[in-house]
Parts: C-alpha cells; structure tokens; sequence
C-alpha cells in the first residue's frame, strides 16, 4: 500500500515538474527501505528526470542494483530533453560494456537522437549497427530518428537509403527527410519529396522553411512561409516563426520583419522568449536598434541570449559604453556570459580604443567563466591591438594564439601597418603574406598599395603579374535596399534600371557638389589597367552608389536609408558615402561584409576603420 502511495506522488512530482517533491520522497523511500522495491527505483529515476534533476538521475542510475531498459530509456530520456547527449552515451557505453543488457526500441531511438545532438556520426553508426542485428531492426520509429540523425551529420544520402527502408512512412519521416535534404543544400530534392507528402501539417512546412533558411536560401524560405500562409495553415507552434525572423535577419529586410513581428504579436507569442530573442537579433542588424531594444527592455525574464543579442547588437552599432554598460548590469542579474557575449563586448572595445578593457575581459572569460577562446575571440582581440597601434601587441599575438592564422588575420595586421604609417613592419608582413597562397582579391590590392607606398615598384608588378597567373577576381559586388513596399539589388555597373537615367542625373549632381567641396577619388581599389578617367568611372558605378541614390529618389523624404552589401566597402565609397550624408541631410545605414557603418552629417560610427 504504502509502494503505490509513492509510486502516485512520484508521479505527481513528474506530472507539475515539482523537483523539491521528488527529492522529499526520495528520502522518505529511503527512510522507510523500500528503494529496492519495483517499481520504485524506476519511477523516481522518471521523477528526477521530467523534474530536470538530470545530476541526482545520473547518481540514482549508479545505484540501483537491478537496472533494466526502463531505467535506461529514463535515463537517456532526461539526458536528451535537457541537452545532455555526451552522458547519454558516455552512461550508455559503460551499460553495454558492464551489464550487457541488450537495447530495446526505446533505447534505441534514444541512442540515436543523443548522437544526432552531438554530430557524434561514429557513435552514430555503431548504433544504427547494433540496431541492425537486433530483433527490433524493423522498427520504423528507429528508422526515422536514424534519418534526422544522419541529416544533422551532413549525410543526406545515408538518411535516404534509411528512409527508403522504412515500411510505414509517417510524418516524422518525411519531415527528418526533407529537413536533412534542405538543411544541406540539396533544394530541389527537398521540395521535390515536400510535394509527396500525402497530408502536409505545420511541422512539415517548418522542416522545409527552417532546413532552406538553415542552408542560406532565405528568401526561398520566407517564400515558402508565404506560401503556407496562403494555405490556412494554423501556426500551433512558434518554431517556425523564429526560423522566419532569423531570415529578416540575415537578409536585413526591416519591413517584412515588421509585419512578422506584427504575426508573432497576433498569436500571441511574444511572451515566449527564444521568440523575443530572435525579434532582438533581428531588429539589431536591420539596424533599428531602438526597435530591439524595447523588446528587450519590456521582457519578464531575459536569459544570457538575450543579453547577448543586445550586447551584440548595440557593439556591432559602434555603442561600446553602452555594451560595456549592459555586460555589467548582466552581471549584476546573475547572468552568466557565454562565447558570444564576450565576441561583442571585445569587439566593442575594439570600436573605440579600450585596450586595457579588452585585455581585462579576455583574461574573465578564461579565468573567471572558464570559456576557452575561439579564433573569433582572437580575431577581436588582434582588431583591438591593431586599430589601437599596439602593433608587436598584435603580431606576437598572431604568433602565440593556438590558432594557425589565416589569410584574413595577416591582412586585418597589414592594413592597420599602413594605417598607422608603420613602413617597415608592413614590408616584413607583406613579404610573408606573398610567398602565400593568396584568394581574397583584396589581399592583393593592400599588397601592391604597401609596396607602391614604399616605392617598391619592382613588388608591386610581381603582385600584379601574380594576380594575373592566378586569373584574381573580384566578386561581383551587389547592394540591396529594402523600402518597405518593394526592395531592389543593385550590381556594379548596372546600366539597366528602369530609373538608370533620373539616377544618373542625381549622382552627377551629388559627385559635382562633392567635388566642390574638396572630394578626390580615391582608385587604389580599382584592379584593371586603365587611365584614372576611366577608373573613376569604374568607382561612379559601384552597387552601393546606385542602391543610395536610388534611395534618395524613392524613399519618404527624411528617412534613414538602409543597405545591404556583399563586399567590403570600398575606401572611396566610405568616403562617398559620409558626403551623401552632409549633402542630402541623410542617415545612411550600410551593413557591409564585415561591419556596420551610420553615416550621418558627415561622419561613420566606425570612425573610418573597418
């Protein structure tokens, strides 16, 4: 009697996720000896488990004397909802070793999704091996997350022929399908398997949408959400939504962002975290960083991503006080930073000198949090010491991180040698860099403008004739801006615009008042062997030029212009575009390859170093 009492509360416990009340019957069990009794041990270990008491599960599981698949499948359950898939195995492997108990179809499915979490595809083949010659090798169940897991290793092909095997196709097969074809690239293959799905729901929909924005096709994506919009179909669950607003995100198209935050706000999911965090992130790199902060402001609750996504988002904006400010309000709600945080606010350091600062934070993320740094945090670090002039700071650092430095990394420390008129150290660098393999196009150019500047015009038509071997081009550059209604690409050199003509007459205009107030063009970036006329041309036809003045002419008068590049923007443009900015009364957001740049009555936030 007194057995089912506690089996009744331990499943009470489970039911309201009430971890203190586990704990409590824990003890009480164990005052009263009846822990070895079935099912006890197996109940609490479930108890524990639904509860997130994942450590007190992992020690109860190492105590109990007589351990099934029950207990096991419990276990990896728990492991598995509160991302703890390296236990799940690591457990696993010493329950195969030790008790030789023979996985069930549950532990199996179990198995799998803990090597699906971890891109553990090794583990994940012994697995799907053992699960072969066992008496449930037909289990459909199995099959399916067999597929998802072969999908998130990036083994699409794998999950087919498993998919292919599979006797009963449900939607949790066609969905891990499609995802893992979409996810990795392989488009027309996943819509081509969408179209057979017999009866599409939400989640199908969402393995299509997310997989495409996953794999960079976002605006295949977001057409596709449209498409289901069209559809009818009922948005029961928030997941897809924050796949949707990532992709605003990633392609900086602010107004449709808008109205998909306008969505989220009609259903009613705007009190759901990962959803505002997302809105954040969004918001922040369409630039519109008063909009991201509000949301964050008016969250009950903020976790270290949303913390982070502002931290981020107002560093990125070239705010540094601010994102220093936020890290230690952050820091005072208990929050603990993670990798990302620490990118940002070293990042932010880097935006307006703050050596010591910078220096302090990377030495708390080691030392304090425990966080190994990544060739990012590196990477920051060198921007910081680089555009600071603590140059031997910043090559000892290339030198000793235990990181093999890449051809960016040189290149960031070349150009701040130019920068900071440092002629010899630019030379040794630059000579390293050319006995190199070399791909960014504009390696080359800062290699031949180093050389050239130091007179060493032997170099400086080796370079050339290099880049000519090596057939070097530069990647087609294109700006987009978003004007709410419409939105258009621009492409360097675009002469085919319905509006080519009154675009062209504004930019004469713009370029002659900018002459008069002193502007020279600036063609060091321009690669082909031409006269300066004809490279001044080339500069008059860049695509951000083009997205601007298109802006000028289209958008409402006194709004912020907003554009989207692929490239680095050129020194000539950065220039260009601060003068727009004084000339037409403008402010000008440009987030280039590589940073973000306000442009307003004259000036950039990034104060001409990018």
């Amino acid at each position: 009697m007194r057995i089912s009492r506690f089996v009744l509360q331990l499943q009470l416990s489970s039911k309201r996720l009430n971890p203190s009340l586990a704990k409590k019957l824990h003890a009480q069990i164990l005052k009263s000896g009846l822990l070895i009794c079935e099912p006890l041990p197996n109940t609490l270990l479930d108890a524990y488990g639904k509860c997130g008491l994942v450590q007190n599960a992992l020690q109860l599981f190492e105590e109990m004397p007589h351990r099934d698949c029950v207990s096991w499948a419990s276990l990896l359950t728990a492991c598995n909802l509160f991302n703890h898939p390296q236990k799940a195995l690591s457990v696993s492997w010493s329950v195969l070793k030790d008790d030789k108990l023979q996985p069930d179809h549950f532990v199996f499915a179990s198995l799998v999704k803990a090597c699906a979490n971890l891109g553990a595809v090794r583990q994940g083949k012994q697995v799907h091996a053992r699960f072969l010659l066992s008496p449930f090798w037909e289990d459909n169940v199995v099959k399916s997350s067999l597929v998802d897991m072969y999908a998130k290793c990036e083994l699409p092909d794998r999950a087919r022929s498993v998919f292919d095997s599979i006797s009963s196709l449900n939607l949790v097969s066609w969905t891990a399908m499609i995802y893992g074809y979409a996810r990795n690239g392989r488009q027309s293959d996943a819509i081509e398997l969408f179209h057979r799905v017999p009866h599409k729901n939400l989640f199908t929909w969402t393995a299509l949408i997310s997989g495409l924005i996953q794999s960079g096709n976002e605006v295949d994506g977001l057409c596709f959400f449209i498409e289901m919009k069209k559809d009818g179909i009922d948005i029961v669950d928030p997941l897809i939504l924050s796949s949707v607003v990532g992709a605003c995100a990633n392609l900086a198209v602010l107004e449709l962002g808008k109205q998909i935050h306008g969505l989220v706000i009609t259903l009613g999911y705007e009190s759901c975290l990962f959803i505002s965090n997302a809105l954040i992130d969004m918001y922040a790199k369409c630039s519109d960083l008063l909009a991201a902060k509000e949301i964050f402001y008016k969250l009950c609750r903020k976790d270290v991503i949303s913390w982070t996504s502002i931290i981020v988002g107002t560093a990125q904006h070239g705010q540094a006080e601010e994102a220093l400010a936020l890290y230690d309000e952050m820091v005072l709600a208990g929050i603990k930073p993670n990798e990302v945080t620490f990118v940002g606010l070293i990042y932010a350091c880097g935006n307006v000198g703050l050596v010591d600062q910078g220096r302090a934070l990377f030495i708390s993320m080691v030392e304090d949090y425990n966080i190994i740094p990544s060739l990012k945090h590196y990477t920051c670090l060198l921007d910081l010491f680089s555009r600071s002039g603590y140059l031997e700071e910043a090559e000892n650092l290339i030198k000793t991180m235990p990181f093999k430095p890449d051809e960016p990394t040189w290149a960031a420390l070349l150009s701040a040698c130019k920068s900071h008129g440092k002629t010899q150290m630019a030379i040794r660098i630059a000579d390293h860099l050319s006995n190199t393999k070399l791909e960014d196009p504009s390696t080359y150019i800062l290699l031949s403008n180093i050389y050239a500047g130091a007179g060493m015009w032997e170099n400086v038509s080796k370079v050339r004739k290099l880049m000519a071997m090596m057939e070097v081009k530069k990647e087609p550059g294109y700006s987009s801006i978003d004007l709410g209604k419409e939105s258009y690409v621009f492409y360097a050199g675009e002469t085919c615009h319905p509006m080519k003509d009154e675009i062209l007459g504004l930019m004469r205009k713009i370029d002659a008042e900018m002459r008069r107030r002193g502007y020279v063009p600036d063609t060091s970036s321009v690669l082909h062997d031409m006269d300066q006329q004809e490279k001044e041309r080339q500069l008059f036809w860049h695509s951000e030029r083009l997205a601007v003045a298109y802006g000028l002419l289209k958008a409402v008068p006194g709004t912020i212009i907003r554009i989207v590049k692929n490239l680095r923007v050129c020194g000539d443009c950065h220039t260009v575009l601060k003068l727009i900015s004084s000339i037409a009364s403008r402010e000008i957001y440009v987030r280039d390859a590589k940073r973000y740049h306000h442009f307003k009555d004259g000036n950039c936030s990034c104060n001409d170093f990018w």
